[in-house]
């Protein structure tokens, strides 16, 4: 069995390799003699620019004459506080938008009106305590965006559940003479004479499966105190321009609004309004009904 010599050059290697782990150089060659050759150590590492040793990486933390100047990294702006948009008592579009979009959410049980009153606040305190934000009542910053990332844009519709859309474009048929002028689109009747508007009333029209005919017709009766013989139904103020169907009031309309729907005929909720209107109008008189 042949034995294992350790000998002066074996130790003076491993010395060697315990100072490169130490030193973290390299180790050079060893001599015949089994000497170790002098181990260099590297110079310790400077900045690019030449002008010394790195710093420890970090925020400063000063000096003995005192702390450094500037900024620390490690101090945070604070953020700034909400800012109002919206409070009790304003009145406007953006107004009706926020009430919109919190009835879209079930916050606004209201038609939106633009009117930031008593209901709005509860709506917008009931909101803000839901999501823990601060029950103010006002609508900041804050709370407009958490609004605005649960709803979506408002349809004109929805701005105007409760009726009073602006009315639309008059159409170029409701320009001469005489008209009944009513707009699908803005769901309003216009009583024009000779292109001017006397009086403008909300309308609503016949569901899916009993539509409001569109195009262009004439008054040829009107009837007070109207009630319909298919639909056993009150028609007050009447005035037939197609078959079976007529503009008239309908307390139907004045007490759901757009929640129900006509068979057909033209809904008046206002009764005021269709009062004076049927007093004004005349057999004869045109109708034009278009989107």
């Amino acid at each position: 069995m042949t034995g294992v010599v350790v000998g002066k050059g074996a130790i003076a290697v491993g010395a060697v390799v315990a100072v490169a782990l130490v030193g973290g150089c390299k180790a050079q060659a060893v001599d015949s003699d089994g000497k170790a050759q002098p181990v260099k150590i590297s110079p310790t590492k400077t900045k690019s620019d030449g002008s010394g040793p790195d710093e420890p990486s970090g925020p400063s933390k000063g000096t003995a004459e005192g702390p450094s100047e500037g900024p620390s990294e490690e101090t945070q702006t604070p953020e700034p506080a909400p800012k109002t948009l919206l409070a009790p008592g304003q009145r406007g579009d953006e107004v009706r938008e926020l009430q919109a979009r919190l009835r879209q959410i079930a916050w606004f049980f209201d038609n939106p009106s633009g009117t930031y009153g008593s209901s709005t606040t509860s709506a917008v305190k009931g909101f803000q305590g839901k999501r823990g934000l601060p029950r103010t009542g006002t609508t900041d910053t804050v709370t407009w965006q958490k609004l605005v990332g649960m709803t979506r844009k408002p349809t004109k519709y929805e701005l105007y559940s409760g009726g009073g859309i602006p009315a639309s474009k008059p159409d170029k048929r409701c320009m001469t003479g005489r008209v009944l002028c009513i707009s699908k689109e803005s769901r309003t009747l216009t009583w024009m004479i000779d292109g001017k508007a006397v009086s403008t009333m909300d309308v609503r029209f016949g569901s899916q499966y009993t539509p409001t005919r569109d195009g262009t017709f004439t008054v040829y009766w009107k009837s007070r105190h109207h009630v319909s013989t298919l639909y056993d139904t009150a028609m007050p103020y009447a005035m037939f321009f197609s078959g079976g169907q007529a503009v008239h009031y309908s307390s139907d309309f004045a007490a759901t609004g757009y929640n129900g729907a006509s068979h057909g005929c033209v809904n008046v909720r206002d009764e005021k309004k269709i009062a004076s209107l049927f007093s004004q109008v005349k057999n004869g008189d045109k109708v034009v009904v278009y989107k």
